[in-house]
């Protein structure tokens, strides 16, 4: 069965119901459906009403990621933010990598990527996406590149993945 096959399963999707094959499905698609298809159901999901808020699921997502990971999502989220909002939205461990980076920006290392919490990071996603919506299609690159990861947001949120994936692929 192709990625498309198993799209067109959730082309009519009800929110707020969840399937039990959603995990394996969306690891079907992901196996076989091109980057950026996989990124654009994403960000599509993270902007979705019928899903937690941008910065819940990334701290949900970085709180299950190894440190590689971790360093990685953050560099790129931080990558794309300006200084000055990088100065407003940093604190605690990250606040003090910034100083030291001279105000151009730290690049997370995976030690220092342990020293901040799931937490901290819901607060910068929150932020960097009123800062700059276009965060959360960053954020989506990465993780296509990850979804072993993104598996971990549960069956309701994969389900709402591969309807707006059904969805564009319609449209």
């Amino acid at each position: 069965m192709s990625f498309l096959d198993v799209l067109s399963q959730y082309v009519d999707h009800q929110p707020g119901t969840a399937p039990p094959e959603a995990p394996r499905h969306f690891e079907q698609v992901a196996q076989s459906a091109p980057p950026h298809v996989l990124s654009e159901g994403l960000a599509d999901a993270f902007r979705a009403d019928e899903t937690p808020p941008f910065g819940q699921m990334v701290a949900q997502l970085f709180g299950n990621s190894d440190p590689q990971q971790r360093a990685g999502m953050l560099n790129q989220m931080l990558g794309s933010l300006g200084p000055g909002v990088l100065a407003a939205i940093a604190s605690g461990p990250l606040r003090d990598m910034f100083a030291r980076s001279g105000g151009a920006g730290p690049q997370i290392t995976p030690d220092q990527a342990a020293a901040i919490r799931p937490e901290q990071v819901q607060d910068i996603a929150t932020k960097a996406e009123e800062a700059n919506p276009g965060i959360i299609d960053r954020v989506s690159q990465f993780y296509a590149q990850h979804p072993g990861l993104v598996r971990t947001l549960g069956s309701a949120a994969l389900a709402v993945v591969l309807a707006k994936m059904a969805q564009r692929n319609n449209a």
